[in-house]
């Protein structure tokens, strides 16, 4: 995998911040893009700008043929089944949310349990709060261990028959944990339960084939991937969805409309009323095609080998803290004693470094590591052992800086 030719591709990397090249390390909160997704967006509205679906005229067509394209490579880069099973929305977040909603809310009752972690993001801890409060159903967690990892054990303590919806995030965005999702899903399906899957920090980094791992929904979103903002995928089995209500009405999505009845459209559209993100989803598109051509697991190898220099080199600065196992995705977040992350974040950013510092999104996760807030570097195919190396002296700057605590 040739990073350097990577490199090139992104034309925002080329610059330099507060005097220092710029060193992207926010990946995990959204990804870079590569010129080839930058030109297929300004040549849908250069060229094909329509709306989709309901025109007959060349750029109609052309602007569909475009859209459902988008969708047909979807499908093909997570190994749907069939194109029915991809519903494009505006992120991760939605994806979920129309899960909590349109399942969980027709199919829970009071007794029944919902399941999920304290590593969750909270857009997979909030809807299904939500939904817990509108049907009378438990919401129950999965204890962590030690190092932030979940044991099968445990699993198979928590989950029971009154469990009806487990929902799990592939990969945590704080503590980099790979979680066993093929072996929940299983324990899940073995009490009759659905398994819902946060797929935000899986699907950019590692080939995800959705039938292997035999989950009842998965979510991921496009800004994660090298694609635009504000699209997003809800995969869901078939069978789920076709019995599942729209959780937003109008146009688009509609078969027939009468004065006191309406009908809708078969899948996907059903769960795409309204315009849907054309421009985005074409840029998902090409994005998919970006991460094909250099294929998954030459990213996935390029991360793991990234990942192992940014450990060792890491773990060597005294007075640093990693939160998370020894084995994970291409993050770490860690605390420097007595220096506050946003601290940390600011002193790095004026050497041209950029991370993330804050809760992430992660309230319970903190209050479970026992700290506010932490600082965070992820890694992403663009990336290299300069960058890990250029972090490592920032952080000894950060260090200098506050001296008086070390």
């Amino acid at each position: 995998m040739d990073v350097k030719a990577i490199r090139e591709q992104f034309p925002i990397l080329n610059q330099e911040i507060n005097g220092h090249p710029l060193v992207y390390l926010d990946s995990s909160a959204t990804s870079q893009k590569p010129v080839s997704v930058i030109k297929a967006v300004e040549d849908y509205y250069k060229q094909d700008n329509s709306n989709v679906h309901r025109g007959v005229h060349t750029l109609g067509t052309r602007a569909t043929d475009k859209y459902e394209g988008a969708r047909e490579k979807v499908k093909k880069f997570i190994n749907a089944s069939s194109t029915k099973e991809v519903i494009f929305t505006r992120g991760t977040t939605t994806s979920i949310n129309t899960v909590a909603y349109s399942y969980a809310r027709a199919n829970l009752k009071e007794g029944d349990e919902i399941v999920v972690t304290p590593m969750e993001h909270h857009s997979n801890i909030i809807p299904w709060q939500q939904a817990a409060k509108a049907t009378g159903a438990t919401l129950k967690y999965l204890p962590l261990r030690p190092d932030g990892t979940i044991e099968m054990e445990d699993v198979k303590d928590t989950i029971t028959d009154r469990t009806k919806v487990v929902a799990v995030m592939h990969v945590s965005n704080v503590l980099g944990t790979i979680n066993p999702i093929k072996e929940i899903t299983a324990v899940a399906h073995q009490h009759g339960a659905v398994m819902m899957v946060d797929g935000a920090q899986s699907v950019p980094h590692m080939q995800v084939d959705v039938q292997d791992l035999d989950c009842d929904f998965y979510a991921f979103s496009g800004h994660k991937m090298c694609g635009p903002t504000g699209i997003g995928v809800l995969y869901g089995k078939r069978e789920l969805l076709e019995n599942m209500e729209p959780v937003e009405f109008g146009g688009e999505m509609i078969d027939f409309v009468n004065l006191y009845d309406s009908t809708w459209k078969e899948l996907p559209w059903k769960f795409e009323g309204g315009t849907p993100i054309i421009a985005g989803a074409i840029g998902l598109g090409a994005a998919i095609d970006f991460l094909t051509d250099i294929g998954m697991e030459n990213i996935h190898e390029h991360e793991d080998q990234l990942i192992a220099y940014a450990m060792d080199r890491m773990k060597a600065l005294d007075g640093l803290e990693i939160y998370g196992p020894e084995q994970r995705a291409a993050l770490i977040t860690f605390n420097l004693t007595d220096v506050h992350p946003h601290d940390t974040a600011t002193v790095l950013d004026a050497e041209g470094i950029a991370v993330r510092a804050g809760h992430h999104c992660a309230q319970p996760l903190m209050k479970w590591l026992e700290v506010t807030a932490t600082a965070r570097a992820s890694f992403y195919l663009y990336n290299t052992p300069e960058d890990v190396d250029r972090l490592v002296e920032g952080l000894n700057k950060t260090k200098e800086y506050f001296g008086d605590v070390f």
